[in-house]
């Protein structure tokens, strides 16, 4: 079975009713700590923009899927911080990227709790960010606050990328005469 990008964003043109699903899935994967690194969510994500500028998608599935996935997502990251705190830091795949962890951490206590907004678009820095904003003991209620606004704005951006770069690409393949 093929889990290429390509493949999940011919599955969801097939199967629409799944790409709410699939929209979910695909933004857990890319907010959670550990699994970002493992899953191409975002590629998969501006891939299901570009076939929304096609029709051959509807938008509001694919928003309302990753929007509540990147909730789950960041919200379990918080939690693992929270629970584990620094002891997370040694396991894999983190313990592999110490450039990396020492980077969130740097980029969180100079931006607090705004970190956890921009840390959805900041891809090298969205695996760790949220697990910092745990370790840090951000109270729960701030962490949402930041973090709902965060998840709803990225979940609308990285379609809404693909959506206008498809309609991009389409004016220019028009233009061609193709």
């Amino acid at each position: 079975m093929d889990f290429s990008a390509a493949a999940m964003i011919a599955f969801m043109e097939r199967h629409q009713e799944w790409s709410f699903w699939l929209a979910l899935v695909f933004a857990t994967a890319e907010t959670t700590a550990l699994l970002s690194v493992l899953v191409p969510s975002t590629a998969i994500l501006v891939g299901a923009g570009a076939a929304v500028a096609t029709g051959a998608i509807p938008f509001l599935p694919i928003w309302a899927g990753a929007s509540l996935g990147a909730l789950a997502g960041s919200t379990f990251s918080w939690w693992l911080g929270h629970r584990f705190g620094a002891q997370i830091l040694v396991m894999w795949p983190l313990r592999n990227h110490p450039d990396l962890v020492d980077q969130a951490g740097k980029y969180f206590h100079k931006w607090g709790s705004v970190a956890v907004i921009l840390g959805h678009f900041i891809g090298p820095l969205r695996p760790v960010i949220f697990v910092f904003a745990g370790m840090m003991k951000m109270g729960f209620p701030i962490f949402m606050a930041f973090n709902v606004i965060g998840a709803l704005s990225w979940a609308y951006v990285v379609p809404k990328f693909g959506e206008i770069g498809g309609i991009i690409i389409g004016w220019v393949w028009t233009a061609l005469g193709f």
